[in-house]
């Protein structure tokens, strides 16, 4: 190996690195900035659980083949025929890893939830113009990644709807929330643990090629969801909702209550012993302490409702955080190519060439590290800045709600891996949330983050083609300067 080719393959690396983190910095929050938002995880613990879903999917089940550079944008042909185009190609996957990195840290900065895949995808266009010319990029594969900016939104979003009004119908706005949610939650157990299954099998696993057809996957989604359901009703009908008699509230108007009993059942005998105006100021004094009491009884009522809220929303608790470990698995298992897909084409081509892309090549082990660690350390320097967008910026989220936006997510994953429409799992996710926000009406979302939100899908890919083109310009004329001094 040259001076020149271990100098590109230190800056790969680095470069990929720095695509890691910020991947972990903007993109992780799509597992779990509902959780936190809701309350379902602290921060902390939400770090933690994405660290080891997240780093688990890249280096266990990540991408162990070099894709066609950035599934097909761009046509190799173009450099296979270009003189020194081996070179030029390392220079622009070089240029991609820095642009993409450059502008995910501008976002996340910011705390703009963009697609990392759109971001990279945006960079090799841009130095696939500049190197080869408009005429070797895929425009047709540019524009149903365009295309996704709605589709993935109004999809997850109108299945977020949805799901989160049949809660709300069948589970929250109902006389009994307990009853209701113990006689419903197995349905939702089994659909959870269905679809999640599905995600795994489509989206985390699909880099084992498991071969396996869509009845053989739907079965074990179904048999893996009917257990689920089965356990969770047994666990479920065990629970009691325990009454607040530690809650210093409740004891205060238990107390209450009971005092104005007496008062009123003395205040009656003493009307039935007294007359004349005696009577009339005990009559007047037994009409306020009944309309106390009456008052104290809807607190507690209140109260005890609160209480069998609360148990609905501890059941969606636990789906939720299922539901973010499955996404954060899948996430990194799926995500990890947009950094370590450049840097394993620039191995490729310093071991054989341009010619070694055409094919696909197995993909070190030490890349699927480095891409899982950067992810890691990306999520617990930066992540709370697009988590904090998510979770708590546009709308209020509860756990009930926070499970209806992740729950749409991995739906409509599955539903546009089946069906192959292009999806971004970034806006798939804040179109859920945006979905929940609607289901409980237009002015409980934040519009002016939802408009900065917006900007930034559209301004991700001119902004990844625009430094890249930046990019591959200074480290084409400092490596090649390089080059012709040795």
């Amino acid at each position: 190996m040259g001076m020149e080719s271990t100098i590109i393959l230190i800056l790969a690396s680095g470069f990929g690195f720095y695509m890691a983190w910020n991947i972990g910095a903007n993109d992780v929050a799509n597992a779990m900035g509902t959780s936190v938002g809701s309350g379902a995880l602290t921060l902390k613990k939400a770090i933690i659980v994405a660290a080891i879903f997240e780093f688990a999917g890249a280096f266990l089940v990540g991408s162990h083949v070099t894709e066609t550079v950035r599934k097909g944008i761009i046509d190799l042909s173009v450099f296979t025929n270009m003189e020194n185009g081996a070179n030029i190609l390392m220079y622009g996957m070089l240029a991609s890893l820095l642009a993409a990195g450059a502008w995910l840290q501008i976002a996340s900065y910011f705390g703009w939830p963009v697609s990392t895949t759109h971001s990279i995808v945006g960079a090799v266009v841009g130095f696939g113009i500049i190197a080869g010319g408009a005429a070797g990029v895929n425009w047709l594969k540019v524009g149903t990644i365009v295309t996704s900016w709605v589709i993935s939104p109004l999809l997850c979003g109108t299945v977020a709807f949805i799901v989160f009004s049949t809660i709300s119908r069948a589970m929250i706005n109902v006389p009994d929330p307990v009853q209701a949610t113990k006689r419903w939650s197995p349905i939702f157990i089994f659909l959870v643990f269905a679809i999640l299954t599905l995600v795994i099998l489509f989206k985390g696993l699909k880099n084992l090629h498991l071969n396996l057809s869509f009845p053989q996957s739907l079965a074990i989604a179904v048999g893996i969801g009917f257990a689920a359901s089965v356990i969770g009703w047994l666990l479920i009908n065990r629970i009691t909702v325990a009454k607040a008699v530690d809650d210093e509230d409740t004891i205060i108007l238990s107390t209450i209550s009971v005092d104005l009993r007496s008062i009123a059942r003395l205040s009656r005998r003493l009307h039935t012993k007294t007359t004349g105006a005696a009577a009339v100021y005990i009559e007047d004094i037994q009409g306020h302490v009944d309309q106390l009491t009456d008052m104290v009884e809807q607190s507690e009522a209140r109260m005890q409702t609160r209480e069998d809220f609360q148990f609905v929303e501890k059941i969606f608790t636990y789906l939720q955080i299922m539901s973010a470990c499955f996404v954060a698995f899948a996430h990194g298992a799926n995500d990890v190519a947009n950094s370590i897909g450049p840097l394993a084409a620039i191995v490729s081509i310093v071991k054989g060439g341009t010619e070694a892309l055409v094919a696909k090549t197995p993909v070190p082990i030490w890349i699927l590290g480095l891409g899982g660690t950067g992810i890691v350390i990306g999520l617990s320097m930066w992540g709370w800045r697009v988590i904090e967008t998510i979770g708590k910026k546009i709308t209020e989220l509860t756990p009930s709600r926070g499970f209806a936006a992740e729950f749409a997510a991995a739906t409509t994953i599955v539903l546009a891996s089946r069906l192959r429409i292009p999806i971004s799992t970034t806006h798939t996710l804040v179109g859920g949330v945006l979905g929940v926000g609607v289901a409980r009406g237009i002015d409980s979302l934040n519009l002016r983050v939802i408009r900065e939100i917006v900007t930034s899908w559209v301004v991700t890919l001119p902004a990844g083609a625009g430094m890249s083109i930046v990019f591959f310009l200074i480290i084409k004329a400092v490596l090649g300067n390089f080059s012709a001094t040795i």
